[in-house]
């Protein structure tokens, strides 16, 4: 299953190029730890808290709604849901071919 066909995913807008999906968590919910080859993530938390957090460098950062963050092409990161209630972001992703490498 790619990462948006999750049943928490809305896809927005997807190009070859760009990527755009609105992303639902629950209380203790996260995406696992992953990078991308060629793109970039750039998470605009929507509504409760979202945890952005990378492995090198090591960050934790928590997002609140109208805040956003920027993740790199290839730095290993996931994002959670970082509150006690539903969250929500969006996902812009590009320029780039996407993918997802799963890390463990």
């Amino acid at each position: 299953m790619s990462n948006d066909e999750r049943p928490n995913a809305t896809v927005v807008l997807r190009t070859p190029d760009v990527r755009v999906v609105e992303y639902a968590l629950q209380a203790g919910d996260a995406h696992p730890w992953h990078f991308h080859s060629e793109v970039s993530d750039t998470i605009y938390c929507l509504e409760g808290l979202i945890g952005v957090e990378t492995r090198d460098p090591p960050s934790d950062v928590v997002l609140r709604p109208g805040e956003k963050h920027n993740v790199p092409v290839k730095l290993v990161h996931h994002v959670k849901n970082a509150g006690k209630g539903q969250s929500r972001y969006l996902l812009l992703q590009g320029i780039g071919t996407y993918d997802y490498n799963k890390v463990a």
